[in-house]
């Protein structure tokens, strides 16, 4: 588990991916990689028009279509090519020996899982329109199905000063605090505790653990629960003390369970205006 993967798509977060993977990647003294992946889907190497209504004996017209498809692909794919090395040129200027870069032509989350056990961390963009409406199906279903840490940024990179840790106590949570303890990613960072909830002598120890976990690893980390709806309590506290960054569990609840009553997490990435780094 060693690089930060920063994935890039050239949409407008793009530059804001590859800003954030370059913090990251100094930060954790890791190497950073930048990865872009050319969905089969939207650009196939080769159509088959043959069972088109109205096309099947005009074997000219299916052949000049399927040459323009794979041009298209093609065109991608170079494309992609220039805006990788832009982001690795843009690396090196602020800092990074030596960037990496790859490049598919396949299905996203299938590619992320085959590097997984070498990656550290990703760095993935949420582009404008998830913020009116819901977290893009590609994004989400990456973040259900990966088990790195993946951070969500936003289209304007700005380096964090304070962050902020949803904790609830929860098995993915406590492994948070424990990584988080570890890692120089957030070393001199104050670091926010919030949970959620009633205040209550089985709350109390819990987020009290929290806090010494970090405190003992030299961390600053002012604690407090708060009752209330959780999305609204941890967006109030987070303009209340000009939080940059939100760090959760990811999708603590089951598929069932989501379908039934919604996901704090999806809500949380859809509705939030700073990054949020997603542990599982």
């Amino acid at each position: 588990m060693t690089n930060v993967i920063a994935c890039i798509d050239g949409t407008e977060v793009s530059n804001s991916v590859c800003d954030y993977g370059v913090w990251a990647s100094k930060r954790m003294n890791a190497p950073l990689e930048f990865l872009h992946v050319l969905e089969k889907s939207e650009y196939p190497v080769k159509s088959d028009l043959s069972g088109s209504i109205g096309l099947g004996s005009r074997k000219t017209l299916l052949d000049e279509l399927a040459a323009i498809d794979e041009k298209r692909g093609k065109l991608a794919m170079e494309q992609g090519k220039m805006m990788l090395d832009d982001a690795v040129g843009k690396a090196v200027a602020n800092g990074i020996d030596s960037p990496l870069l790859r490049q598919y032509h396949g299905n996203l989350v299938e590619i992320l899982t085959e590097i997984e056990e070498s990656s550290r961390l990703f760095v993935m963009g949420k582009h404008d329109e998830h913020l009116r409406a819901h977290v893009g199906s590609r994004l989400e279903t990456v973040v259900r199905t990966m088990h790195r840490p993946i951070l969500i940024t936003t289209s304007k990179f700005e380096p964090p000063q304070r962050v902020m840790i949803a904790f609830d106590g929860s098995a993915t949570t406590r492994k948070g605090i424990k990584i988080i303890a570890k890692s120089p990613l957030f070393r001199g960072l104050p670091c926010h505790l919030v949970m959620v909830g009633k205040e209550n002598e089985a709350n109390r120890e819990q987020i009290l653990w929290a806090q010494k976990t970090l405190e003992d690893a030299g961390f600053e980390a002012p604690a407090t629960i708060i009752d209330g709806e959780v999305e609204r309590s941890l967006g109030d506290y987070r303009s209340a003390h000009e939080i940059d960054m939100l760090i959760m569990g990811a999708y603590g609840h089951s598929v069932i369970r989501r379908f039934l009553v919604g996901s704090t997490t999806t809500d949380v990435i859809r509705n939030t205006s700073i990054p949020v780094l997603l542990l599982r």
